[in-house]
């Protein structure tokens, strides 16, 4: 893994990152995996400023922030292009900023005598070998939302910042604080095109620096990407294509790369192993992660794309649509939020809306929508406290289910009466500490889909390093792209006539995508090869989920639900692929963790090993 860390405290520490690469003017922090073109710092002694990743800012530029620095204005220090770690020294106040979206998070662990950070909670935990939380790894099968019990992490000695927070380490104390609003300034859609359109243009741009280009060329925010890096020069288009998908997503990429100068499109044709839950048999071919990862279930899948990109370049840097989903429009789930605002009118006709895409009823929809609208977060977490000390509930399909803030998942009722009233307790004290908790329940729910696509998207990341030598992009992950899209209301993003406005609205007219790319209504999925895996690899989930299962013996899982969705999924019925794919992640990164030597993070300063 890439990962930094750093150590404040009067005395000098006793380890130092294996194989890293000391901050210049920071004194005690270091860099592992990264090259030395990727970290670039300014100033020195009280007054220093270090970016780590693609960071759209030069030399000159971070000089100049150097007076951010000094004012505190940590805010400031996150708006350049790119995606990238940031860490800052005023005085004797330490900066540590993460990004919005999970891609380089900040965790932290005090001792006595200071204080480490780093972007990595295994690094931490290699330390003193702390444990995973079971109540903290509880809230990430059963909630799947990161921020929901705060500062708590996977591992008990190890502290997370939460999203939109700034770590700052002092003599006397190190504390997370805020430095992103919980909700933005509303900017209508028609005004936000143009920022929308720069910040992703800026976004491809900070990426091409002369290596070699490849992309995903399938789904409306992947092209997007992909014609925006051609602008610039070549590039190597992939498009995964397989007949039990039945999308138009490979028609679309022939006749986008037949109109746009410097698409050069080739075809990933499936082959028998590409499909959802192949490999897990052998967890030690896959990425190790500082979470559970969602991409091991779709491995065979990714491997295949990187296949294709890693036989057409050497050490490229390879675009993904990911989380463009996530910002460029919304689920429906904004309703509740029209409810609230007594927008009455806009409610009935986008919910009327909705229920013709839905085949069913506008007052199904708002049936769905009303309960989130009468409470707000804190009392949703009660609410699910409350829940979780009652009986399992029988299993409906989520979409059956009314909104919430906070969805209950079904792996919640697959774990023990004992672990179930844990997380309830856990609930309930996040609820008496949840000030400053956004209004909106789209502008939470919005933040906390992106804070897991991040780390989902991380440890993708990880794997193309290792095993192809590509570097993945995601710029729909970028502070400022992420700034940009949700500014615009939910509503106005997830307008269900017509299909993602926002990136129409950006670049209608512009000459970068086809006319026939953003009149585009479809999108693809990825259901059939989902049960295609469920059924052809059910004797390994069973295994992987049954009487050896470390989520079983801890609790967080039992075998009876489980077994009984993996029949349903046999008889080809509706099955929680949801709390499935969450269960199975888990369990494979549990069964990693066992093998994690310690001597692989750190070693011991030759001075204290004396």
């Amino acid at each position: 893994m890439r990962w930094s860390a750093g150590w404040y405290g009067a005395s000098r520490p006793d380890r130092l990152p294996r194989n890293g690469r000391p901050v210049p003017e920071l004194g005690t922090a270091w860099t592992a995996g990264w090259p030395a073109k990727r970290v670039h710092t300014a100033g020195c002694g009280p007054l220093a400023l270090t970016v780590v990743g693609d960071c759209g800012a030069d030399d000159q530029q971070l000089a100049r922030a150097l007076e951010w620095v000094r004012a505190k204005d940590w805010r400031a220090l996150t708006r350049w292009p790119g995606s990238y770690l940031t860490v800052a020294r005023s005085g004797e106040t330490l900066a540590v900023i993460g990004d919005l979206a999970g891609q380089h998070p900040v965790y932290w662990r005090m001792e006595t005598a200071g204080t480490w950070w780093s972007t990595s909670a295994g690094a931490l935990t290699a330390l003193d070998g702390a444990p995973v939380a079971p109540v903290a790894l509880a809230a990430h099968l059963a909630l799947g939302q990161p921020d929901v019990l705060g500062q708590r992490s996977l591992f008990r000695t190890v502290r997370r910042v939460p999203t939109g927070h700034v770590l700052l380490i002092g003599p006397e104390q190190a504390a997370a604080v805020p430095y992103e609003p919980a909700e933005y300034q509303p900017v209508h859609l028609r005004d936000a095109a143009a920022t929308v359109r720069a910040a992703l243009a800026e976004a491809v741009a900070v990426r091409l620096d002369g290596r070699p280009v490849s992309a995903d060329l399938a789904g409306l925010d992947s092209t997007a990407l992909a014609c925006l890096a051609a602008r610039s020069g070549p590039v190597a288009a992939v498009t995964f294509a397989d007949a039990r998908l039945r999308d138009d997503d490979l028609a679309y990429a022939v006749r986008t790369a037949a109109a746009v100068p410097n698409l050069h499109h080739r075809t990933v044709p499936a082959r028998p192993q590409c499909v959802y839950y192949a490999g897990l048999d052998d967890v030690s071919s896959l990425p190790a992660t500082d979470a559970p990862n969602a991409y091991v279930v779709t491995a065979s899948i990714k491997r295949a794309v990187l296949d294709a990109v890693a036989g057409q370049q050497a050490r490229g840097v390879h675009f993904t649509g990911a989380a463009g989903d996530a910002v460029l429009s919304a689920p429906s789930s904004y309703l509740a939020d029209l409810l609230r605002t007594r927008q009455y009118r806009r409610t009935f006709r986008h919910a009327r809306t909705h229920a013709r895409l839905r085949h069913t009823s506008a007052g199904t929809v708002l049936h769905r929508a009303h309960p989130a609208s009468r409470t707000d977060l804190p009392g949703t977490w009660r609410q699910l406290a409350a829940v979780l000390r009652q009986a399992p509930r029988e299993w409906v399909p989520q979409a059956q289910r009314p909104v919430a803030w906070t969805p209950l998942l079904a792996t919640a009722d697959w774990m023990s009466p004992d672990v179930r009233g844990q997380l309830a307790n856990a609930l309930d004290t996040a609820a008496g500490h949840s000030d400053g908790a956004p209004g909106l329940l789209a502008a939470w729910a919005g933040r906390q889909d992106l804070a897991r696509l991040g780390a989902d998207t991380a440890g993708w990341r990880e794997m193309a390093r290792a095993g192809h030598s590509t570097e993945l992009a995601a710029p729909f992950l970028d502070n400022e792209v992420i700034r940009a899209c949700l500014a615009v209301p939910a509503e106005e993003r997830g307008a269900p006539d017509r299909y993602k406005p926002l990136l129409g609205a950006a670049f209608a007219g512009m000459g970068v995508l086809p006319d026939f790319v953003l009149s585009r209504v479809t999108k693809g999925g990825f259901n059939a090869l989902a049960y295609a895996g469920l059924t052809r690899h059910a004797p390994v989930l069973a295994d992987l989920l049954g009487a050896s299962s470390r989520l079983v013996a801890a609790g967080l899982a039992s075998q009876a639900p489980v077994a009984g969705m993996l029949a349903r999924a046999a008889a080809g019925q509706p099955t929680a692929q949801g709390a499935l794919h969450l269960a199975v992640a888990a369990e494979v990164w549990l069964r990693q963790r066992e093998a994690v030597d310690a001597r692989s993070w750190w070693q011991v300063r030759a001075r204290a090993a004396a």
